[in-house]
C-alpha cells in the first residue's frame, strides 16, 4: 500500500511538472493565482517562480513577481519577500501598483518585531536595537510621501505612528543610559535628536526633562533655559523642571 502511494504521488507530481512545462504566461498566472487564492503558498511560489524564469518579460511575469512579494511574505519568507520587493522597486519604479510593493516591503519589517517570545514575556522593546523598525518606518514613509492616495497610505500612516513612538522610546532610553554613565554631552546629543526626529512621541516631553538635566550638569544654563522654554511652550500645565542645584534630594520632604 505504502509503495502504491509513493508510486502515485510521483505520477501526480510528474504530470503537474508536464502540465506547468506545456502551459504559456497567461495559463502559468492563472494557476498561481488560483494557488495563491487557494492558500496553497508552497505551490504558488514554484509556479510563479517558473513563470518569472520562463517568460521574464511578459505583463504576466511583471504582475507574477509583485504577487510573490507578497506569497513570501505569507510563507514566512521574510528575506526573499524583502529581495523580492527591492528588485521590484528597483527595476518598476514607475508601475502602477508599486506602492503595493513598498507597503508589503514595511510590513515585513514592522512583524518582525517584536517576535512571540517578546510577545509573551512582554519584553521592553525599547532596550532592543530597532534596525528592521527603522526600515519599516522608511518604507512606509515612501508610501505615504510618493503615493498618498494610495489606498495603502492610511494604514501605513498609522503604523509610522506606532514605529515613530517605538524608535523615540529607544532614543530616551540610550540617553537615560548615557546619562547614568555621566556621558551628558552624549545624553544630549540623543535627547535633542530624539525631539528633532520624533515630534508628537509621548517619549518627546521625557526627552525635554532629559537635555534640560544634561545641560545644567555641563554648566550650559543658557542651552537649558532655552529648553526649559520649549518644555513650558509643549506642556504648558506640567510642571517644570527645576534648575540643577534646586533639585530636592530624595529623603526631604520639605
Amino acid at each position: 500500500m505504502a509503495l502504491t502511494m509513493l508510486s502515485g504521488c510521483s505520477i501526480w507530481r510528474r504530470h503537474h511538472v508536464d502540465k506547468l512545462a506545456k502551459q504559456g504566461p497567461d495559463g502559468l498566472y492563472k494557476i498561481a493565482h488560483h494557488q495563491l487564492d487557494s492558500y496553497d503558498f508552497k505551490s504558488a511560489i514554484k509556479t510563479y517562480e517558473a513563470l518569472t524564469a520562463r517568460f521574464p518579460f511578459t505583463d504576466q511575469a511583471r504582475q507574477g513577481r509583485l504577487d510573490l512579494i507578497y506569497v513570501y511574505y505569507k510563507e514566512g519568507e521574510r528575506e526573499s519577500a524583502l529581495d523580492a520587493a527591492d528588485q521590484f522597486t528597483r527595476e518598476n519604479p514607475t508601475h502602477p501598483r508599486v506602492d503595493y510593493a513598498w507597503y508589503v516591503k514595511g510590513l515585513v519589517d514592522f512583524e518582525h518585531a517584536p517576535n512571540i517570545m517578546e510577545r509573551a514575556f512582554h519584553a521592553d522593546l525599547s532596550q532592543r536595537s530597532p534596525s528592521n523598525a527603522r526600515k519599516s518606518f522608511d518604507a512606509f514613509r515612501t508610501v505615504v510621501e510618493q503615493y498618498p492616495k494610495s489606498i495603502y497610505a492610511f494604514d501605513a500612516r498609522a503604523r509610522m505612528i506606532f514605529l515613530r513612538n517605538r524608535l523615540a522610546d529607544y532614543d530616551v532610553g540610550v540617553a537615560r543610559y548615557y546619562m547614568r554613565r555621566g556621558a551628558y554631552v552624549a545624553a544630549a546629543q540623543r535627547a535633542r535628536q530624539t525631539f528633532e526626529q520624533y515630534d508628537g512621541a509621548p517619549a518627546v516631553r521625557t526627552a525635554l526633562q532629559i537635555l534640560i538635566d544634561a545641560d545644567d550638569r555641563l554648566g550650559l544654563a543658557p542651552l537649558a533655559d532655552q529648553a526649559r522654554q520649549v518644555y513650558a511652550l509643549n506642556y504648558p500645565q506640567a510642571e517644570q523642571p527645576p534648575p540643577e542645584g534646586k533639585k530636592k534630594s530624595w529623603w526631604r520632604f520639605w
